[in-house]
């Protein structure tokens, strides 16, 4: 349902196949429905996938080390407890935030190898809370390292799109609370659905504004795309349909969800992105695509990995009219100044790629 939680998990096995060659992998995986088994499959195909319980069992005894990829928080928790109580081997983790703790995931990050929190507001966080790992480090999220493609899926979508390469911005929407009361079996929340409604026109106003500079100022397009499968339906409600006729002409709509390898290859087509998402940025400076993020209050603290990677400038809190009224001359910087743009993603890009080099040496000191 997110591109970005599906990216988590090809990032991390791409930075273990790059730098731990020698290991062998196996994917302790979630939910791998929808096509996300078989783009994994295509690009690890040697990375064999345990889901059902006989895979696991075989999996946690043969197995010399627990990882745990990047997320919200420590999402699988529950699989480290399972991993603690059938045996005595070494686990870490990858790239994650700590937006609150309990005495359960103190005592699983404490006796970790090793912790690496995705933003520096989680590690100082994990001290104060009394988390007393003695490798604890600010590691990138994995997905960062995404590199899966679809290369063919991409270029159909542009053609049929009229989208030239190199002459578009992507722009992406989003709801202060994902509304998954619309996309699986989970209960109406009728407080984050009334402040959805009550922030989603402060919070697409400036993005309407800089779509409307770009269209107007430069000969770009614009397209309007999903991270989550929820994005499509704002994006048409908060963007396409309020905007004015001559720049709804130069403006795309996807009406469609994507996976992540047909997203990441558009993304590298474009000649940047802005919005409201944090992994679709992630995706980009991964792969050297400038990209902005909008972040704001109800969000976990990842946004401040931008600050982190040295990308604070194209870090916008969207609760701060200081900060929003910057938001069109930074996107118009992205292609009105294009090779200063691409000059600062790979900047921060090269930081990342050392940061997270560093932390695959972790693992491997581990095991040596």
């Amino acid at each position: 349902m997110n591109i970005g939680d599906i990216g988590h998990t090809p990032g991390v096995l791409r930075l273990l196949k790059a730098h731990f060659p020698e290991a062998e992998l196996r994917l302790w995986a979630g939910d791998t429905r929808n096509g996300v088994k078989e783009m994994l499959q295509a690009r690890f195909p040697r990375v064999p996938i345990a889901q059902d319980a006989a895979d696991i069992q075989r999996a946690i005894q043969e197995c010399d080390f627990l990882l745990h990829g990047s997320g919200p928080s420590l999402v699988a928790a529950r699989h480290v407890k399972l991993w603690r109580n059938k045996t005595n081997k070494p686990y870490g983790v990858f790239g994650i935030t700590l937006p609150q703790i309990d005495d359960a995931v103190r005592d699983h990050l404490t006796n970790a190898a090793f912790v690496f929190f995705r933003d520096s507001v989680s590690l100082e966080f994990a001290r104060h809370e009394g988390v007393r790992c003695p490798i604890m480090e600010f590691g990138p999220d994995g997905a960062f390292a995404v590199d899966v493609r679809n290369d063919q899926a991409a270029k159909a979508f542009l053609a049929a799109s009229g989208i030239e390469q190199g002459k578009f911005l992507c722009c992406i929407p989003r709801y202060r609370y994902t509304p998954y009361w619309r996309i699986k079996d989970a209960p109406f929340d009728r407080k984050k659905h009334n402040r959805n409604e009550e922030m989603k026109e402060h919070d697409h106003a400036p993005l309407r504004a800089a779509i409307a500079a770009v269209v107007r100022q430069t000969d770009m397009k614009v397209l309007l795309c999903p991270e989550d499968k929820t994005q499509m339906a704002i994006g048409k409600e908060m963007l396409l349909d309020k905007l004015p006729d001559d720049v709804k002409r130069r403006v795309v709509w996807r009406d469609r969800y994507w996976l992540t390898d047909e997203a990441v290859s558009t993304y590298v087509r474009s000649a940047g992105l802005f919005g409201l998402e944090m992994h679709s940025p992630i995706m980009c400076i991964g792969n050297g695509v400038p990209a902005i993020v909008g972040r704001f209050a109800e969000q976990t603290s990842k946004g401040i990995m931008w600050r982190d990677i040295g990308l604070d400038e194209w870090l916008f809190d969207m609760d701060q009219p200081g900060q929003i009224e910057r938001l069109v001359p930074t996107v118009l910087s992205l292609v009105t100044d294009p090779d200063a743009a691409r000059a600062k993603a790979a900047k921060a890009r090269q930081k990342v790629g050392r940061l997270q080099e560093g932390m695959v040496r972790r693992l491997r000191s581990v095991l040596a």
